[in-house]
């Protein structure tokens, strides 16, 4: 059933209305763009400083006065939450149980998720090796690890986010499959799975790229660009996957169809099977877009520069709708943020900053870490400040060395 949406004046807008869409693209604002409950007059005050008017769900929240409303014949008849929206919308609401609050200060948690990073990447290393000398897989290492790294990012996930973005400097072999296992329980966590299903996620993110262990080592160490036949036999890693997981009990369905579908894509054009749209299983669909962004992310032999967080999730940006579903990738940029944890940034100060925690309803003003001043020279003590509380803004994101700084010697 259509939810019935109105257009009015932002001064119009009180407490306890459910804004659905702004008067601009959501990546320009600060606000979530699955819309989001008017809970406080900071939202309020927010909204009035950012829009002329909005787009209120009268379902999900308050009415306002039919005097107030507005013309609403220049609506998008998308906006009518209709057919496939509709569909998306009941996809989220049957995933969604729980809504996980961080309970464990970033402080705390550190220490925790740094040992079980560790941890988790030298049973990945183990069970990589034994498939490359030709023994069988041996899941529960790596399973246990995935649940102790599952539990950190329930209780804050944001120190696993930063434990994960300062690690992958080291140009480790193995952060891919850290990278994405890390991304997909936060996204798991972000979205109100259930504490199964992101284990699934999490453990199904680590084996994507599984299959690898049977190419050749050549192959995958090649710099630079393959050809064809090489792309086609790098494509192959795919089905190896699912060969080395298929009757193993051990291994989640869902994480085994994950391994299956992450190349597939929304318009068809993925391999090996073209599937489309919602043809591919929803954790297939979020193991693609993880994979792809922390690929994007990550230094590799064909990618001897990897894309900063901004630039990969501009990127994202640009391929929803083709290769990704929509929603999904704006769910995942609410997950990490504009300017990603970890992120190296420059101030409207002058200042350079490292992103420490994202903050869901304002993207564009995390909480960061001060290090250097207007001159570029460090700080004797590094001060932390909530973007959202000051006047200051994100000028530009720059490359994680920028002006020699050193994250990994500052964090770990």
């Amino acid at each position: 059933m259509a939810h019935q949406i109105v257009k009015i004046s932002v001064h119009a807008l009180t407490l306890g209305m459910y804004v659905d869409k702004l008067d601009r693209p959501w990546i320009e604002s600060d606000f979530l763009i699955q819309g989001f409950l008017v809970r406080s007059q900071s939202d309020l005050n927010e909204i009035c400083a950012t829009c002329n008017y909005v787009y209120v769900d009268l379902d999900r929240g308050r009415t306002p006065p039919a005097s107030e409303w507005i013309n609403n014949d220049d609506m998008d008849p998308k906006q009518i939450r209709e057919g496939e929206l509709s569909k998306v919308q009941n996809e989220f609401k049957s995933l969604r149980k729980f809504t996980y609050q961080s309970v464990t200060p970033i402080d705390l948690e550190m220490d925790v998720a740094k040992k079980s990073f560790d941890e988790v990447q030298k049973s990945y290393q183990v069970l990589i090796t034994d498939l490359q000398n030709g023994k069988n897989l041996d899941i529960n290492s790596v399973k246990s690890g995935i649940e102790v790294m599952v539990s950190s990012i329930l209780r804050n996930p944001t120190a696993f986010m930063l434990v994960n973005q300062l690690k992958r400097e080291d140009e480790h072999s193995y952060a891919h499959a850290l990278g994405c296992s890390v991304w997909c329980a936060s996204f798991g966590r972000h979205l109100g799975l259930e504490r199964q299903d992101i284990d699934s996620l999490a453990l199904g993110g680590m084996l994507l790229d599984v299959g690898k262990s049977k190419l050749p080592k050549a192959l995958l160490q090649k710099n630079g660009a393959l050809t064809p036949d090489e792309q086609q036999i790098m494509r192959t890693h795919v089905d190896r996957g699912v060969k080395l997981l298929i009757g193993n009990n051990a291994i989640p369905h869902e994480a085994f169809r994950m391994v299956a579908s992450h190349h597939e894509r929304h318009d068809g054009s993925g391999y090996p099977l073209q599937l489309e749209g919602d043809d591919i299983p929803i954790f297939g669909r979020i193991a693609g877009l993880v994979d792809s962004y922390d690929a994007m992310t990550t230094k590799s032999y064909y990618r001897k520069e990897a894309l900063s967080p901004h630039a990969a999730i501009n990127e994202l940006n640009r391929l929803k709708g083709s290769a990704f579903q929509i929603e999904l990738v704006e769910q995942f940029i609410q997950t990490v943020g504009l300017y990603p944890t970890g992120s190296l940034i420059e101030l409207t100060t002058g200042e350079v900053a490292v992103i420490v925690e994202v903050n869901a309803l304002r993207r564009l003003h995390p909480t960061v870490m001060v290090l250097l001043d207007a001159d570029k020279k460090p700080y004797k003590n590094f001060k932390m400040i909530d973007l959202a509380d000051k006047k200051i803004d994100v000028k530009q994101s720059l490359p994680s060395n920028a002006f020699g700084i050193k994250m990994d010697e500052l964090f770990l």
